[in-house]
């Protein structure tokens, strides 16, 4: 199986129809610059957060980033392309109560927030006890017309949060420099082993898509 049928079929089993092209293209694009690509659906003040957040997730050590393989650009055309219209309203809804609490911590713009900034913001919502992260995902179960008003801007918040963090982790695990450099990769598979520890898979990583 080649890389553009595997993440066919991985956004699939997300329930997305990939314009699978457009983000082949995109993963497979490794040199544009990071404060130089305009974006298709986020704002730039998104932009500078998805971008910061991103980095954070992901940061840069022995191994490639996020910001190293397009992670922003690739949750960028996510939500332009593949996203329903109800999804990427409350993307913008929860960017925004974002973009307010950091205004509100740090009296600054988020767009012009630094990365030291935006670690702490982020570890306010997810330095949280087992109880509390608990509630958050259960929360995250739900819809938005099934919260009760007081939980909305908390539930618009922790969706655009995590939305951040599935994409940067499907974006970095698919995309080609990833797969190829960092991840166990054989062009030409041979036998199928369906059970095996990764401590006895090379370097102990996982084998690429």
């Amino acid at each position: 199986m080649d890389r553009r049928t595997a993440l066919k079929n991985l956004s699939l089993s997300l329930g997305y129809t990939v314009a699978v092209p457009t983000i082949f293209n995109m993963l497979s694009s490794c040199t544009a610059e990071a404060e130089g690509w305009k974006p298709l659906f986020l704002s730039s003040e998104e932009k500078h957060m998805v971008t910061h957040l991103a980095d954070i997730i992901l940061p840069k050590t022995d191994t490639p980033g996020a910001l190293d393989v397009n992670v922003p650009q690739f949750i960028d055309v996510m939500y332009h392309d593949i996203e329903q219209p109800h999804r990427q309203e409350r993307f913008k809804k929860g960017a925004a109560l974002f973009a307010k609490a950091f205004r509100s911590q740090f009296s600054t713009k988020a767009s012009k927030g630094n990365k030291t900034q935006f670690e702490t913001q982020l570890a306010s919502y997810f330095n949280l006890s087992d109880e509390a992260t608990a509630a958050v995902l259960q929360q995250h179960y739900n819809t938005e017309d099934e919260m009760a008003p007081a939980e909305t801007d908390d539930y618009l918040l922790y969706n655009f949060l995590l939305s951040i963090k599935v994409y940067t982790m499907f974006g970095y695990l698919t995309s080609e420099k990833v797969g190829e450099e960092v991840l166990n990769y054989d062009p030409i598979p041979g036998e199928l082993i369906g059970c095996i520890s990764v401590e006895d898979l090379p370097n102990g990583r996982a084998w690429s898509l």
